[in-house]
């Protein structure tokens, strides 16, 4: 069967967003008169959770027991702050799309292919990441949009990987998820969807060993040569693609 729709992570997989996020996250501590600062080897640590209000209570719990403790209606206010952070630094124009993203997804658009978002991350942030790397809003570009927000359960639960399929109208069988993470490699598979990774700086040592193809970036020829677009091939052509990153 062909493929009709590529369904996307944001974080991670359309940009490396998440030295941003840190930066966003550190700026909201410091505002809110707060000791913590969060180093690159405690956020690779912090992915492991999905969810930036969970990633707050996640470092919490670590914190001695006499430390004072925020409810979670103070760490939604501090996620917020640290939101409108994140959402400044895009604004300022300081990110850029993976190497083949733009080209991926311009050819599946051309080819009449629909291309939806299915993140952990809150609507606020995939708006600006679209303004800031298409200068559109993010419904120009994607026709499905899931959020973490939207959804009971955060990756690596299937969630968000359903709402997109169900926006989409379509079975996870015509479909392609991309993704950069064990987590949301687990959530698209929790959906029956084939999963292409491409690695980033803060998940590239992660098993990946169950997904269907493992690429440096989509730049590569296999993914976005004029004849090597995943969604020309049958799903059953997925397969031979796997490869680990040299």
């Amino acid at each position: 069967m062909a493929i009709e729709a590529l369904i996307f992570d944001v974080d991670g997989t359309l940009a490396e967003t998440e030295e941003a996020h840190r930066a966003a996250f550190n700026a909201a501590f410091v505002d809110a008169g707060m000791d913590w600062k969060w180093s690159q080897n405690d956020y690779r640590i912090l992915l492991k959770t999905t969810g930036g209000k969970e990633r707050m209570k996640a470092h919490q719990e670590t914190l001695p027991a006499a430390t004072p403790q925020m409810s979670d209606i103070e760490i939604a206010a501090l996620h917020a702050a640290k939101t409108k952070i994140y959402v400044q630094i895009l604004a300022e124009g300081k990110l850029e799309l993976r190497a083949g993203v733009a080209e991926l997804i311009t050819a599946a658009r051309a080819a009449g292919i629909r291309v939806a978002i299915a993140t952990t991350t809150s609507r606020p942030n995939v708006d600006a990441l679209c303004e800031c790397c298409w200068g559109q809003p993010a419904d120009d570009i994607f026709e499905a949009i899931a959020c973490g927000d939207q959804v009971a359960n955060k990756k690596p639960a299937g969630d968000v990987f359903a709402l997109a399929l169900k926006r989409l109208n379509l079975t996870a069988d015509k479909c392609v998820a991309f993704e950069d993470s064990l987590n949301g490699v687990k959530s698209a598979q929790a959906c029956d969807l084939p999963v292409v990774v491409t690695p980033s700086i803060y998940t590239d040592d992660d098993d990946f060993s169950d997904a269907e193809c493992v690429i440096a970036t989509l730049q590569d020829a296999d993914l976005c040569g004029a004849e090597g677009l995943p969604f020309k091939y049958p799903m059953a052509h997925l397969q031979p693609l796997r490869r680990k990153i040299n």
